[in-house]
């Protein structure tokens, strides 16, 4: 049996706030368009996890996406700042949680990449180029070295 490690998050304004026991082992990079779409960025985070071990306190806004698949997949954002949550099957039976909106998302690391047909080319460049400490004028910096 896979053991649980607790996470705990929520949205930016603090109207919904979430936590739940996960793998690690259930911790996904999502590179699909609809996940560029939805998230703005290159790929989604998500922590796969049974409605059973996740609790949620506050009220989401939800949006029904029908995947060209056929699949229904219940998008959920915090209706006031439109931070991104989680989404889960049309039952509520498994949520894929948001990695960005987890207080712990820097002890979470992919352990698989999916879709990744529809990855960004430039993506397994990414610590080959300029980074800085902050905005674009900021101090240069090594990138990241997976310790914090």
């Amino acid at each position: 049996m896979t053991e649980l490690i607790d996470i705990d998050g929520g949205c930016f304004c603090g109207k919904v706030k979430l936590d739940a026991k996960v793998s690690k082992n259930m911790v996904l990079a999502c590179h699909c368009r609809d996940c560029q779409i939805f998230s703005g960025g290159p790929f989604r985070m998500v922590i796969i996890v049974d409605a059973n071990n996740l609790n949620i306190k506050g009220k989401t806004t939800d949006f029904l996406k029908v995947a060209d698949s056929g699949n229904k997949r219940i998008q959920s954002f915090c209706g006031t700042c439109g931070s991104q949550l989680f989404a889960s099957d049309d039952k509520k039976s498994i949520f894929s949680i948001r990695g960005g909106c987890i207080s712990q998302h820097h002890e979470l690391s992919p352990v698989k990449h999916i879709f990744g047909q529809s990855a960004l080319s430039w993506i397994v460049d990414i610590n080959r180029h300029s980074w800085t400490r902050e905005g674009p004028n900021s101090e240069k910096i090594a990138p990241p070295s997976g310790q914090y």
